[in-house]
């Protein structure tokens, strides 16, 4: 792997860094020849510390600024910052050795901090396993030869030495970046959940509309059947039967009615102003559907309710979408009866005697018209719409021709908890 990199323009906390490395270094160059003054008579002489000014300072100086330029690419080059920034002090080393040494050691703590706290980290432990022989060499310098240390004390005073320069902030930087990490994981992990919640709201959005447009067609379907029905014999009875026509069209009047009721009621749920003001579809409003389905029709459709000996509350057991998906199921084989069957009985039983299960029944007879008008463009998805509800709740849905040619749908709908 190649030890010069691509340099990059730096940016300004980069230079900030960079010109702090160099002054603090040039600052303890300033303190040296002071704190050596003061030291007591007792002490021995402290070697290697040049007088401001002198060629040693500056020398010293050159290495200081040579430091900070390398230091300037700490976090974007960071193979030849710690490696340029540790040969600079071990050149140093070895031309000035002496205790001015130590002033090289904010460049190297803040290059090592600066290059690891970056990510990846692959590629940078060979330079800074040479970076710190470097320094171990110019530190063993230091100590062998200015301040007369036998090799073995030299050594080891030399080995601490760069563990304290090269593990401390190795390991602050460490520590920081895995808190970063974590804190980055945190927030891609929140951006994850809330993608996840906008495409379960999409998918709630999206099964709502299929939804509403089952309900629109449940009720159009129910409706408009029977007003196309009383229409077409309306036409036959002007001429023969005026006082039947008449009745036939307040009955088609009344079915208008009805279906801008409903269809004023779905389209009532879009609207916020409005809170629970529609009555619910369940087993206690079926009577009311029965009834509805008997107005302006030849035929009857009869309801019978099956009811448990232990007078439990009819449906028991059965959620509100359940018995929804019931009187939707009920209302839709009334609409087929009347569009395919006209002037045939049909027969609604809600049999509430089973402990797991309520079952539900419409049956109609065979048409009595051999060719039963029918409304253009009606029909298509009742029977999908039934299957799909039946589904959502977990329902058995069949539906098929009676062994006497009519047509029945059967629905099974398990209570919560017996399944």
């Amino acid at each position: 792997m190649p030890v010069v990199e691509t340099l990059r323009a730096p940016r300004a906390t980069d230079v900030l860094v960079a010109a702090l490395g160099a002054a603090v270094g040039i600052g303890l160059l300033f303190l040296f020849p002071d704190l050596v003054t003061e030291l007591p008579d007792a002490v021995p002489a402290v070697p290697g510390v040049p007088a401001v000014g002198a060629a040693p300072w500056w020398a010293a100086v050159g290495c200081l600024l040579a430091q900070g330029v390398f230091l300037v690419w700490a976090r974007h080059a960071r193979k030849t910052a710690v490696l340029g920034v540790s040969a600079a002090a071990g050149l140093f080393a070895a031309t000035l050795p002496g205790t001015v040494l130590d002033v090289t050691a904010p460049a190297i703590i803040l290059v090592v901090f600066c290059a690891f706290l970056a990510t990846p980290s692959r590629g940078l432990w060979w330079a800074f396993a040479v970076a710190g022989l470097l320094n171990l060499a110019g530190n063993f310098i230091n100590a062998f030869g200015a301040e007369g240390a036998d090799p073995l004390a030299a050594f080891g005073e030399s080995f601490v030495q760069v563990g304290g320069l090269f593990g401390i902030p190795l390991l602050l930087a460490v520590v920081l970046r895995a808190r970063r990490e974590s804190r980055d994981a945190q927030r891609r992990e929140l951006r994850a959940l809330t993608r996840e919640r906008d495409a379960l709201v999409d998918a709630k959005v999206a099964r709502e509309r299929a939804a509403m447009a089952r309900e629109l067609h449940d009720i159009a379907a129910h409706h408009m059947s029977g007003i196309a029905l009383m229409a077409s014999a309306v036409e036959r009875q002007v001429s023969t039967d005026p006082d039947a026509a008449r009745a036939s069209a307040t009955a088609i009047r009344a079915e208008s009615t009805a279906v801008l009721q409903n269809l004023r009621r779905v389209v009532g749920l879009l609207r916020e102003d409005e809170t629970g003001e529609r009555s619910v579809e369940s087993f206690a409003t079926v009577p009311e559907l029965v009834q509805s389905a008997n107005l302006g029709r030849a035929s009857e459709v009869r309801l019978s309710i099956l009811r448990a000996d232990d007078g439990r509350a009819l449906g028991d057991g059965v959620g509100p979408l359940a018995q929804l998906a019931a009187f939707r199921a009920i209302q839709e084989a009334l609409a087929n009866a009347a569009m395919h069957a006209p002037g045939a009985d049909c027969v609604v039983e809600i049999d509430d005697t089973q402990g797991t299960d309520v079952r539900v029944l419409v049956r109609n007879a065979p048409p009595v018209q051999p060719n039963p008008p029918r409304a253009s463009g009606a029909g298509g998805f009742g029977l999908v719409g039934m299957r799909e509800r039946a589904e959502l709740v977990g329902a058995d849905l069949s539906y098929g021709r009676t062994h006497a040619g009519g047509w029945e749908v059967h629905l099974v709908i398990p209570r919560e908890g017996t399944s």
